[in-house]
């Protein structure tokens, strides 16, 4: 696929997004805001993995705090003045909890979404690549962090609503979460969010600084015999996936209505990981093209053979691994390089017969 046919390719996928709610159902485009906003995850994927080398399996933990920290927020503004949330009630909590009280404040709660998440990916990271860890051992980490998340989660009941999650919003910056076009509304701010995110992220990455990544990940000692500290790299690139995990929790938070621990679990993680892999790690939007037609597909096969969903995940992951190692958007790469490099060849050998007759 040559490079015309790919752009032609984006613009119609675009167009056709940006219509979508004017030829989709209620649940089709519920379906595909949600699914739009857990891409934008992916794009930190990319970032971190795809670009940087570090295969993190808790970005989970990220996009929950997005979530937990927008959740917040807008459960206080669904419970009446000077009373405590529904769940604390339930629990005996007889007064708010300090880290409650801040959030409900919108442009905090906002701003949290962005800074806890990108805080914590950012600490996580100096703590691990300052000692010079790497490979599975990172892997190990980020996935045990995730779970003991979870686990604190489930089991602070009167704090954080425990397994059964945040719920039951009614406004958000004064709009009403239920009205009747709510849901197209929301919709086109994912995907401007979206687009936002991947049209600021490919231009970082096409700095510098994203050179210096493609580096580390290729020979990580070369670039520190040049020069550079790849410590500080690695940890803001994992910073940056952090943070945009955290924007996806929060958007994925408002289209769903609700977050749980459930919904950011190991599993979850690691569903991410796999659908990035099945589009192109490498590629923005192979990352992006993987997320959304792996959930379109999920949702599909699940609800007509449940019992078979896990299976067909697992052979998609099989199949990856030993036969797309860089995934769809990688395949078409490697043709589009055989094509333009086969005929260069043929003209240079043409040019060697002329040069000895």
């Amino acid at each position: 696929m040559n490079r015309a046919t790919r752009t032609a390719l984006i613009v119609v996928a675009a167009v056709a997004l940006i219509f979508a709610p004017m030829y989709l159902g209620a649940y089709s485009l519920t379906l595909l805001g949600r699914v739009l906003a857990l891409s934008i995850a992916a794009i930190g994927i990319c970032v971190v993995w795809g670009r940087t080398g570090i295969l993190s399996l808790g970005q989970g933990l990220f996009f929950g705090l997005g979530g937990y920290a927008l959740a917040m927020h807008l459960k206080l503004m669904s419970t009446p003045k000077g009373d405590l949330p529904d769940f604390m009630m339930y629990n005996g909590v007889e007064s708010l909890p300090w880290f409650w009280k801040p959030f409900a404040s919108a442009p905090f709660a906002l701003a949290m979404v962005l800074i806890l998440p990108a805080a914590a990916a950012g600490l996580i990271a100096w703590l691990m690549f300052r000692r010079r860890i790497t490979g599975v051992y990172v892997s190990i980490i980020t996935q045990a962090l995730v779970l003991a998340f979870v686990t604190w989660l489930n089991g602070s009941q009167g704090l954080t609503s425990g397994t059964n999650g945040i719920t039951d919003f009614q406004t958000f910056l004064g709009i009403n979460l239920r009205g009747e076009n709510i849901g197209r509304g929301l919709y086109w701010v994912t995907l401007l969010i979206l687009g936002l995110c991947m049209a600021g992220t490919a231009l970082i990455l096409n700095t510098h600084f994203g050179s210096l990544l493609t580096a580390i990940k290729d020979n990580e000692n070369r670039v520190r015999f040049l020069g550079y500290n790849p410590a500080a790299y690695k940890i803001a690139a994992f910073a940056l996936g952090g943070l945009l995990s955290g924007v996806s929790g929060a958007l994925y938070t408002l289209h769903l209505g609700t977050i749980s621990p459930a919904m950011i679990g190991v599993t979850f993680s690691i569903e991410l990981v796999v659908w990035v892999a099945l589009g192109g790690r490498a590629s923005l939007v192979g990352a992006v093209g993987g997320l959304v037609l792996g959930n379109l597909a999920k949702d599909k096969i699940s609800s007509a053979a449940p019992d078979a969903w896990l299976y067909v995940m697992g052979a998609l992951f099989v199949l990856v691994v030993l036969v797309l190692p860089q995934g769809v958007a990688g395949l078409l790469g490697r043709r589009q390089t055989k094509n333009v490099t086969t005929p260069v060849r043929r003209t240079a050998g043409e040019v060697a017969v002329d040069a000895a007759d």
